[in-house]
């Protein structure tokens, strides 16, 4: 069998919520060995506050978000509000090859973990931090979570219909788009090193990379002023382009990209006068008769089940898919081939359902190892075996709460 990609590489993650863990998650996905660390007194966000939890019932290991972004992982306790919990800290991050944090910008230079003061005594360290606005700048110290970014960064505004109010999107949208490009950055972090011995120090805007997916409308602005505004399901190059009710409350997503795409999509639901309408041909004449064309879809939608609407307008080649529940996403044949979702037994909940990386390697495939760990599951795994304290420097640790 063949080794893993990153077997070998060591990660002391010191993060919590989504955006930090989801890259050591990544990494631990592909054969890292990855420490998650977190405090008695002030462990991972995600444990406690934001469901869902086993049996709704919040507890401290009961947390299935946590569960979801620390799949894989070692975790560990260590206080670091305690002197000796720092020299703590400083010897882990001796030990291990990559440090990730998402902290508030200059909470680890506080605590003596800084990048400058790491790097001191461990030159080829390579650090990724990951905040809303990055480590400088007028807001950089700005608090806040996805919903929040996802204001900042247009995303709100463009969402809702016209003339309605911005729409607030799933919470930590942004931070899935940072912490899949910061896993990124420290790869190619890690062949730097490898090929020059170098560290390097890794600043991830989570502001910033939001912005990637304003690209139209960022271009739009700069070559013609044009503000982007609100539009519904509203398309600029399609029409009709939206969702639809079927029966038994299923519904169904469509768009139509030219007029013979159109006169397809009329000969399905049985109105090919639409299609011979010589006012319906151009995108603005589909647009300006939007209503009536959306109710001539709907009456055909409303007498059809999601799933076979999309089958039979898929093979008339019209752009056209079911919407998807959560419930459906756990059955469909696609996801389960491609080994999305893989059960793990977990000590709290029985079992849980890790989600794999949307990506994989050949000759080195990825596995989820194991579920997320109990908070402090792995103090002595990692500070007696990986780090080789003997029992007594144990002992004396927890004696001075260095792991509380």
């Amino acid at each position: 069998m063949n080794p893993q990609a990153l077997e070998g590489v060591k990660v002391v993650e010191f993060g919590s919520y989504a955006a930090g863990p989801h890259i050591g998650k990544m990494l631990a996905n592909f054969g890292a060995t990855v420490v998650h660390v977190e405090s008695v007194a002030r462990p991972d966000g995600f444990r406690l506050q934001y469901p869902p939890f086993k049996d709704g019932r919040p507890g401290i290991d009961a947390s299935g978000c946590f569960a979801f972004f620390n799949d894989s992982k070692f975790g560990v306790t260590v206080d670091l509000k305690n002197a000796q919990g720092i020299a703590l800290a400083r010897e882990l991050v001796e030990w291990c090859d990559i440090v990730i944090e998402n902290m508030r910008p200059g909470v680890m230079d506080r605590l003596g973990l800084g990048y400058e003061e790491l790097r001191s005594t461990h030159p080829d360290l390579i650090m990724l931090s990951t905040c809303n606005m990055g480590q400088t700048g007028p807001r950089a110290d700005t608090p806040g979570f996805g919903s929040q970014l996802t204001a900042l960064a247009g995303m709100c505004g463009l969402t809702g219909e016209a003339g309605g109010p911005p729409m607030l999107l799933y919470g930590p949208y942004i931070d899935f788009i940072a912490s899949t490009l910061g896993a990124a950055a420290v790869l190619a972090a890690l062949e730097k090193c490898r090929r020059s011995g170098e560290g390097s120090y890794l600043d991830v805007s989570q502001y910033e990379c939001g912005l990637l997916f304003l690209a139209g409308p960022l271009f739009a602005y700069h070559a013609q002023g044009q503000v982007a505004q609100r539009a519904g399901n509203a398309d600029p190059d399609a029409s009709p382009h939206g969702a639809w009710p079927c029966r038994n409350g299923g519904w169904l997503a469509l768009s139509c990209w030219s007029a013979d795409e159109f006169e397809r999509l009329c000969a399905v639901i049985g109105r090919p006068d639409m299609a011979r309408d010589p006012a319906l041909a151009s995108v603005a004449g589909r647009r300006s008769a939007g209503a009536r064309i959306a109710q001539a879809i709907a009456d055909w939608t409303g007498e059809c089940e999601a799933t076979a609407a999309a089958e039979v307008l898929q093979q008339a080649a019209v752009h056209a898919h079911a919407v998807s529940s959560v419930a459906d996403l756990f059955t469909d044949p696609q996801l389960q081939a491609r080994g999305q979702w893989r059960r793990r037994p977990h000590a709290v909940f029985g079992e849980v359902v890790c989600g794999f990386p949307a990506f994989d390697l050949s000759d080195t495939p990825g596995e989820i190892t194991t579920a997320a760990p109990l908070l402090g599951e792995h103090n002595e795994r990692v500070f007696g075996g990986l780090l080789g304290f003997d029992a007594q420097r144990l002992a004396a640790l927890r004696a001075q709460g260095a792991m509380d």
